[in-house]
């Protein structure tokens, strides 16, 4: 049997930042984990293709980066609906918002229904930049130094590569250590509850931080499918409305039960 024949049947599954174009897009790894991938819906949550970075710096684009755009047409062969909702480094998409074109359909913004009833806004997160950024000569002196980071964090896992061992991302190991990187995703994560409860939903997927993350906090999902840069993980919705969040092995780094499987087991309640 063939590793796709053998692959469950996803119900939804959210990918983004992938920044496909980049030094630092792990695009052989994305394009593995799609050729093995079956859906019935894929969201591309922003950053999907790097235009900030074309634009600036030289592209790289060859036959890995290829590799991903075939393995998405595959899956839309295969009758995957898949939602295009553009971020910040692939803005230029965004006038195309609300069209419906042969591969796909472009959104600013979604929602998304469980199959057990929870409504998810999905959107990329760069919305909320504004609250969660001060502008400070710090913050860009971070981001100065992040992309210096990632470069050894691509060189270290080279060579991690080479010595048979599985991949570990420096970068995130670095940020969490932080005060001042912890700081800043935590007022993320909050504008982002805020946001999805204001709006009457029961969560909210997005991405942008680069931090994979699956919690509940105040009957309120939070789920960041990471990134393809340094966590290479995305988020699935299976059959029954179970989320699950994945490296790009497959394991699985949290989940979130359905709603119907804990009315099952105990008598929880589920967002309304």
């Amino acid at each position: 049997m063939s590793p796709l024949a053998a692959s469950p049947m996803r119900r939804a599954v959210f990918i983004s930042d992938v920044h496909l174009g980049s030094r630092h897009c792990h695009a052989a790894e994305l394009a593995a984990f799609l050729s093995t991938l079956r859906c019935k819906r894929l969201y591309l949550v922003g950053d999907i293709i790097d235009l900030w970075w074309m634009a600036q710096r030289r592209a790289l684009w060859g036959s890995t980066q290829n590799g991903v755009v075939e393995a998405l047409h595959a899956l839309r062969r295969a009758g995957a609906e898949i939602i295009y909702i553009p971020g910040n480094h692939d803005r230029p998409i965004r006038r195309f918002c609300g069209l419906a074109l042969p591969a796909m359909q472009v959104r600013r913004r979604a929602i998304h229904v469980t199959a057990d009833g929870r409504r998810l806004l999905v959107v990329h997160g760069d919305e909320f930049d504004n609250i969660t950024h001060f502008g400070t000569l710090q913050e860009k002196f971070g981001d100065w130094l992040y992309y210096r980071i990632l470069t050894g964090n691509k060189l270290l896992n080279f060579v991690r590569a080479r010595c048979g061992l599985r991949y570990w991302s420096l970068s995130e190991f670095l940020k969490r250590r932080s005060g001042a990187a912890e700081r800043y995703i935590g007022r993320f994560v909050q504008a982002c509850l805020d946001d999805a409860k204001r709006r009457g939903l029961d969560g909210i997927v997005c991405g942008h931080i680069h931090r994979a993350a699956l919690v509940q906090r105040d009957g309120l999902v939070y789920a960041n499918d990471g990134d393809w840069v340094e966590s290479l993980s995305a988020l699935v919705e299976e059959a029954d409305g179970t989320l699950r969040l994945l490296t790009h092995g497959g394991e699985v780094l949290a989940e979130l039960p359905s709603c119907l499987r804990l009315l099952a087991d105990e008598p929880l309640q589920c967002a309304a």
